[in-house]
């Protein structure tokens, strides 16, 4: 039993759906971080849930490892062939099935990108709030349990998947959840498969919950004195109950950065970026309402619009942060990093991070989801500076540690992959060897995306 036996077996029944060219061997062995290339032995492109299955019964009898890709925009190593094998590119199964207006909620496959199906719901008056910035695959996001900017009103992915179709490593199709939107039938199978991370299964269906579109949205933008003071307005305003659909703090450098890039014109300080969704009173109203939170914390140059152009804007930047913050280091490689804490510890753990990083040689802006405790640290690493690279990783290790300390996780939203596996222990304990046995179970012969998120051999 050999990976290249099933390639040969793939080929006889995926014709021109299976490829070994260079250039696609190329870009799914590329990481959106400072990972070496990985290329797999073959990319294999299903159109059918029957496919998949064949794909899975044919690795499976030969010992062949099993790669999930979306778009490839996972940051810890999730879509890398370590072990070789066949990734599977689920970018032809990108069919929106169905759209239950009245139910709010949809059924789709996994290739389906967050940006394709808004646009496709658009006239429906409803939309899929998960933005995690880049333009991901919907099954990429299920698998890493993705959030984003939107999360501090309308949750993760793990609140907002309902059900989904799983092709199991022997070939075996299974559906878990249902489009009813509780349940007390059974294991919650659909909580276990989302933030997987491919290495249970290959879903091929995912039904989806949709939410109303607000009647008006505005987007403000604040300058603090200091991050511990942007957080402390944060805290402030989430226990005064002010509706918050994005709360995004950017540190000085970030700021800075957000200018050179995309030609901003943000103070050299930290920042709020924030969104308030609802009728055109209630936006107003919350915007007015934050506005003399932030005052009270040094909060300055506070500046607010409904115009669709401007948050177009602000959220572009954001969105592009990854890459205004390398343009300050042309040529860097980038290990970006988050963590998420109890809110009440963000302040603390934001502090340490900074004087941590200040500390070392390295460069590393700092910004996050201030309003659900979570924030990122991307660090600017010459590519082969083996010392820079230690010392990137060394930062990783004391943020998780400091996380775990204060009551958080070693990962927010980025999940673990390859990058944070041996983090799991520290967090988990005796509950990772139960990860484990449920791999072992649901994938005896360890083809599914193996080396990621357990160790079983």
């Amino acid at each position: 039993m050999t990976i290249q036996s099933a390639i040969a077996e793939l080929s006889t029944v995926l014709g021109d759906g299976l490829s070994r060219s260079k250039s696609d061997l190329d870009l799914h062995g590329a990481s959106e971080t400072y990972f070496a290339p990985t290329p797999p032995d073959a990319v294999v492109y299903p159109e059918t849930t029957e496919q998949v299955q064949a794909i899975a019964r044919i690795c499976s009898a030969h010992g062949c490892p099993v790669i999930p890709w979306g778009t490839g925009t996972s940051l810890e190593g999730h879509a890398l062939a370590i072990r070789g094998g066949v990734t599977v590119d689920f970018s032809r199964m990108n069919k929106v099935l169905a759209i239950n207006a009245e139910d709010m909620d949809c059924v789709v496959q996994p290739g389906v990108t967050r940006e394709a199906l808004n646009a496709e719901l658009r006239a429906s008056g409803l939309f899929f709030p998960i933005d995690p910035g880049a333009n991901a695959a919907l099954g990429g996001m299920v698998g890493t349990r993705a959030s984003g900017t939107t999360a501090v009103r309308y949750g993760t992915m793990r609140e907002n998947v309902l059900g989904l179709e799983v092709v199991l490593a022997d070939g075996r199709v299974i559906r878990t959840g249902t489009r009813a939107r509780k349940s007390s039938s059974g294991y919650d199978l659909t909580a276990l498969f989302v933030g997987s991370e491919g290495t249970l299964g290959l879903m091929t269906e995912l039904t989806l919950r949709l939410h109303g579109q607000p009647e008006a949205i505005s987007a403000a933008v604040c300058a603090f004195p200091s991050v511990g003071a942007a957080v402390d307005s944060v805290i402030a305003t989430i226990q005064m109950g002010i509706p918050m659909a994005r709360i995004e703090l950017l540190d000085a450098a970030t700021a800075t950065a957000f200018n050179s890039y995309a030609g901003g014109d943000f103070p050299a300080l930290p920042h709020l970026m924030l969104e308030f969704h609802g009728s055109d009173t209630s936006v107003a109203e919350d915007a007015k309402r934050f506005g003399e939170v932030a005052e009270e914390f040094g909060g300055t140059e506070f500046r607010w619009s409904e115009r669709t152009e401007d948050r177009n804007r602000l959220w572009k930047m954001r969105h592009d942060a990854a890459y205004a913050v390398k343009a300050i280091r042309p040529g860097a490689d980038i290990l970006v990093t988050d963590i998420c804490v109890p809110i009440s510890q963000l302040a603390r753990a934001i502090g340490e991070t900074e004087a941590d990083i200040a500390a070392s040689p390295l460069q590393g802006p700092i910004l996050g989801h201030v309003g659900d405790g979570n924030f990122h640290a991307l660090l600017l690493v010459e590519p082969g500076n083996t010392a820079e690279l230690a010392a990137a990783k060394a930062i990783s290790e004391r943020m998780v540690e400091r996380a775990l300390k204060l009551g958080g996780t070693a990962t927010g939203e980025h999940g673990i992959g390859i990058g944070k596996l041996d983090f799991m222990a520290r967090e988990h304990g005796d509950a990772w060897a139960v990860m484990g046995d449920l791999k072992r179970a649901l994938d005896p012969g360890n083809i599914m995306n193996p080396g990621k998120l357990v160790k079983v051999n």
